[in-house]
């Protein structure tokens, strides 16, 4: 395989694991989560809160988006999600959510280590994007 076309295939997988973690079946599955984040995971929240790997586990459910607003309730919209590959086994993707109106621009890294076939998100922020900004 090119290179090109590896690079191609590393982030349209860290994209279909973004994904995952955006469905609402994923964010109540400890188990489904867990194997979607790195072990070493850190994520700043478009709140500002800072977030560790078992503190994330342990709140995706209730968390907007997860099973605390019953199947019905909003998802997380993306758009705009694109991907780049920063070094071998490293993938960043920035896109945009809509969450019932709220607004917020998201940036992930993803990692692939050595002898992992899946890739498992590392780190992520997410900002608000007040409703006057493009």
């Amino acid at each position: 395989m090119s290179q090109i076309s590896q690079e191609t295939a590393d982030v349209n997988a860290a994209i279909d694991a973004e994904l995952q973690l955006l469905d609402p079946a994923v964010r109540t599955s400890r188990a489904l989560a867990a194997r979607l984040l790195d072990p070493e995971f850190v994520e700043v929240g478009a709140s500002g809160r800072r977030w560790t790997y078992e503190e994330m586990l342990d709140a995706l459910p209730e968390l907007d988006g997860g099973g605390g607003n019953g199947e019905g309730g909003p998802r997380f919209e993306p758009s705009r999600m694109g991907g780049v590959v920063l070094a071998p086994g490293i993938v960043h993707l920035t896109y945009e959510t809509d969450f019932g109106g709220r607004r917020a621009r998201r940036s992930s890294l993803w990692r692939r280590r050595d002898g992992e076939a899946g890739w498992r998100m590392y780190y992520h922020q997410a900002t608000p994007v007040p409703a006057a900004a493009e």
